[in-house]
């Protein structure tokens, strides 16, 4: 009976990897118009319960759900546990410009993860979550044709993004200090297309981007007393490899016509900065959790620019509050979790001599499904800004909904028979 459940839960993660990976390539999981630079919107937030405590958790001692944000915790996973995560998000935008605004809204898979123990002070798990978002829209486009006084008007879309599949390892040295290590995969491909009309003639641009590489990245946990525990990581720079594909078709009355086909270039490689991250996490009594993290990313190190804008450093602050009655009372209300918290990014864009900066404010409940387990419904909700209304700048206002399904299953546990 042990072997079918590991054998059904095995089988449950490889069909939601598939799942993730095919509705990540075919669908934007953002709608952002931010989403045009780069690789898109690099993805900010984690996974579990930590999406309501403001995406904090560098410093935070984590035994029965997974964090992210730190390899070094997977090596607190108990014996005989195994963990796993999977998350859903609900995403409701708003952009609004000088003149116009305009409404998305956007649900699809946000994580799967899950993390056991392998031998006594060690322990490792494996996570893929969207590393960047491409999802925009611009409409109307005037151009000059060469030559002439005329123009055309074109519409380009963008869709498309990056996953990071990762191996996260951690080691107690002592029982009040944790190192790991993370080794990522990251991968995905940006497709643009842009079509226009000309006279009776409609022509249709695709290009479409291929991404791959590896980061290493590192943790440590170091618990100063019972009450207070600290943390640092760091994620090292690295190049994604690109390669570019091509195709051009037109259509004169009906009858399309290849004018390029499926041609591959090489473009240049996109750089990932040195990140670096700090993160202190204290219990002041037994109710209570407080979290605060602080993150530098050195892009301006990576001497990349766009069009229009150029890359900065980059300064996050992240502050989250956790409170709970009794973990372990006889009462279910006493059991339930509750959780505060407050994201701010300076934004690593820098658009028109502005940086794109913006802050999230969440919120979360964490429901226990059992007394005899320490699985839990999370849910989280964020609202969030960025950008300002100035200049070619968007003022993007959002709602995120999350739910997390942070679940534990003991294998390898004796059944006892009176």
């Amino acid at each position: 009976m042990m072997r079918k459940n590991k054998q059904q839960c095995l089988i449950l993660i490889i069909f939601l990897i598939t799942l993730y990976h095919g509705r990540a390539q075919s669908e934007a999981l953002t709608s952002s118009p931010y989403s045009l630079y780069g690789l898109g919107v690099i993805n900010q937030t984690s996974i579990g319960k930590f999406n309501g405590l403001g995406y904090s958790g560098i410093g935070t001692k984590s035994m029965y759900e997974l964090n992210n944000l730190n390899p070094s915790t997977y090596a607190l996973i108990p014996q005989n546990s195994f963990l796993y995560d999977i998350g859903v998000t609900g995403e409701f935008n708003n952009y609004s410009n000088k003149s116009t605004s305009e409404n998305k809204t956007i649900i699809n898979f946000s994580n799967l993860a899950f993390g056991f123990r392998i031998a006594e002070n060690l322990g490792a798990g494996i996570s893929l979550i969207p590393y960047s978002d491409v999802g925009y829209s611009i409409l109307g486009v005037s151009t000059n044709i060469e030559g002439s006084t005329q123009t055309f008007e074109s519409n380009i879309t963008g869709v498309g993004g990056l996953s990071d599949l990762r191996l996260n390892i951690g080691y107690a040295l002592t029982d009040r200090f944790r190192i790991g290590l993370s080794t990522s995969f990251l991968f995905g491909n940006i497709e643009e297309n842009e079509a226009f009309i000309y006279n009776t003639t409609t022509f249709e641009s695709t290009e479409k981007t291929n991404y791959n590489g590896a980061r290493i990245g590192f943790g440590m946990q170091w618990d100063i007393m019972d009450q207070i525990t600290i943390g640092a990581t760091a994620q090292l720079p690295t190049s994604l490899n690109g390669q570019l594909k091509r195709s051009v078709t037109k259509n004169l009355y009906g009858t399309e016509i290849s004018v390029e086909d499926e041609k591959t270039d090489n473009v240049a490689d996109f750089n990932l900065p040195l990140e670096l991250g700090v993160g202190l996490s204290l219990k002041p009594i037994d109710q209570i959790t407080l979290n605060a993290d602080y993150k530098k990313n050195f892009w301006s190190n990576t001497n990349q620019s766009e069009n229009i804008g150029t890359y900065t450093d980059q300064d996050i602050f992240a502050l989250g509050l956790e409170y709970v009655n009794n973990p372990k009372g006889y009462k279910y209300s006493q059991r339930i979790r509750y959780r505060l918290g407050y994201n701010y990014d300076n934004g690593y864009l820098n658009i028109a001599n502005k940086k794109v900066e913006g802050y999230n404010i969440t919120a979360g409940i964490g429901i226990p499904t059992s007394r005899g387990t320490h699985s839990m419904i999370n849910l989280s909700y964020s609202y969030g800004s960025k950008g300002i209304l100035q200049n070619v700048l968007v003022k993007e206002n959002y709602h995120l909904l999350s739910l997390n399904l942070s679940l534990e299953d003991l294998w390898f546990v004796k059944r006892k028979v009176n």
